[in-house]
C-alpha cells in the first residue's frame, strides 16, 4: 500500500510550487514566505542577497547556536517551462494516481515542503545539535546562490557539520558526483563573397574544427578513461550543445558560437581539460586565422562551474543518512548538485531526497506519494 504524505507536507507544497520561480525571475517572494512563517515561530533567519537585490538565500538555525549542526540544503529555482505541452498549470500543484504534478514537485520543491512541515517537530524535540536549513537561489544557472551563501557562513563563522542536499535520488544516499564546467566560445572571423572565399576567414568553419577536437577529446575519454564504473557513464565527458553560425550560403560568415561542457569523475580537474582545449586553440586554430586576418580570434568563456563530490562511503554523513533513509548504501551519480560545493568548501555533503531525477526538468514533472512519505520518515529520525 503506497503511504501518503501529511496534509502539511502537501500544503507546504502547493505554496513553494505557486511560486513562479523559474531562474530569470526573482526569488524573493518564495524566501520571503518561508521567512514569515520560520519567523513567526521565533527562529530568526539571515538573508543574503545577489548583486541586484532581487534574489536570496535564507538559512535558519533550529536548536542550539553553540555547536554545528546539520545542514538540509535545496534549492528555490526551477527550470523555465518554456515550449513545454503541460497538462494543467504547472504552477498550480495537483494529485493524480498517487503523485503530485507541479513545476519543482520533483526538483526540488518536495525536499523544501517535508523540511518546513518538519519545523514544529523540530522545535518540540529540544534538539541537541541544530537543524539549520539553507535554502539558496540560482542553483540550475550554476550553482550560482550557494557560493554567497558559504562566503556568508565564513562571515558569521558558521561550520556545519554536516550537509544533506534534498536533490531527487529517489531517497538514495549519494555521496559522489561529478563537476561540471560550462562554457561558450565566439569565433570571429573575416566576411567576404563566397566567390572570394580564401579572402575570408570562415568562423563557421574554424568554429567546426574546435567542435571535432573537442568530440576527439570524448572519445578519448570515452576509450582511455580514467573510468569509475560506480556511475551509470563511468568516464568524464565532453559534450557540445548549441551552436550558431551564418546568414546565408553565398556570405563566408564572419562569427560563430557555440556552448560546450567538461562533466568531470570527482577525481579529475575539468579545468585541465579546458586548459588543454586552450592551447589547441591557439597554437593550431587561431595562427591559421590570423594568416589571412589579423583581427581574428577565438574566445573562451566560462559560463559555470561546480566541484565534483567524493565523499569518503565510510564518512559520518553518510553513515548518519543510512541510518536515515533505514540503510540503504551509498552510490554516485552523473548530474551535479550543491553538495560539491559544500564539500570543497570543508563540509561533509551528501545529496539524498525524494522524487526521481528522470522526472526532472519535463513537463508534467511530479513527485509520488511514496516518496515524500519516505522523505518525511527521514526527517522523524533525523
Amino acid at each position: 500500500m503506497t503511504e501518503s504524505p501529511s496534509t502539511a507536507t502537501l500544503a507546504w507544497l502547493a505554496r513553494l510550487v505557486a511560486h513562479d520561480t523559474t531562474s530569470r525571475n526573482s526569488n524573493l517572494a518564495l524566501i520571503e514566505d518561508v521567512q514569515a512563517y520560520l519567523e513567526d515561530r521565533g527562529i530568526p533567519c539571515t538573508l543574503t542577497r545577489d548583486e541586484t537585490g532581487t534574489k536570496a538565500n535564507l538559512d535558519a538555525t533550529i536548536g542550539p547556536t553553540d555547536r554545528p549542526g546539520v545542514a538540509l540544503s535545496g534549492h528555490t529555482d526551477v527550470v523555465p517551462v518554456d515550449g513545454q505541452t503541460w497538462s494543467r498549470d504547472p504552477f498550480t500543484l495537483y494529485a493524480a494516481e498517487g503523485a503530485y504534478y507541479g513545476r519543482g514537485t520533483c526538483d526540488m520543491k518536495g525536499f523544501l515542503a517535508v523540511c518546513l512541515a518538519h519545523v514544529p517537530a523540530f522545535q518540540a524535540a529540544r534538539l541537541h545539535t541544530p537543524v539549520h536549513l539553507c535554502l539558496s537561489y540560482d542553483e540550475e544557472v550554476g550553482c550560482l546562490g550557494v557560493r554567497t551563501l558559504l562566503a556568508d557562513f565564513d562571515r558569521r563563522e558558521i561550520t556545519p557539520a554536516a550537509v544533506i542536499v534534498g536533490e531527487p535520488t529517489s531517497m538514495r544516499v549519494v555521496n559522489g558526483h561529478k563537476g561540471n564546467m560550462s562554457m561558450c566560445a565566439r569565433v570571429q572571423g573575416r566576411s567576404c563573397h563566397s566567390a572570394l572565399a580564401p579572402q575570408g576567414v570562415n568562423a563557421l568553419e574554424y568554429a567546426a574544427r574546435i567542435v571535432t577536437h573537442l568530440s576527439d577529446l570524448h572519445r578519448q575519454k570515452q576509450t582511455q578513461g580514467p573510468f569509475d564504473t560506480a556511475f551509470e557513464v563511468p568516464h568524464t565527458t565532453v559534450h557540445c550543445g548549441t551552436f550558431e553560425s551564418g546568414t546565408a550560403q553565398n556570405i563566408v560568415p564572419d562569427e560563430a558560437q557555440f556552448t560546450f561542457e567538461v562533466r568531470a569523475l570527482p577525481a579529475e580537474d575539468p579545468a585541465a581539460l579546458i586548459d588543454s582545449v586552450t592551447r589547441y586553440v591557439r597554437e593550431e586554430v587561431e595562427p591559421a586565422m590570423r594568416a589571412v586576418a589579423p583581427e581574428a580570434g577565438v574566445a573562451l568563456e566560462q559560463r559555470a562551474h561546480f566541484a565534483g563530490l567524493d565523499t569518503d562511503p565510510n564518512a559520518a554523513v553518510v553513515r548518519l543518512a543510512e541510518a536515515l533513509t533505514g540503510g540503504n548504501a551509498a552510490s554516485k551519480v552523473s548530474f551535479g548538485t550543491e553538495a560539491g560545493l559544500f564539500a570543497e568548501h570543508g563540509i561533509p555533503a551528501v545529496v539524498c531526497g525524494p522524487g526521481d531525477i528522470a522526472q526532472a526538468h519535463k513537463a508534467d514533472e511530479y513527485v509520488t506519494a511514496d516518496q515524500l512519505a519516505r522523505c518525511e520518515a527521514f526527517m522523524a529520525r533525523l
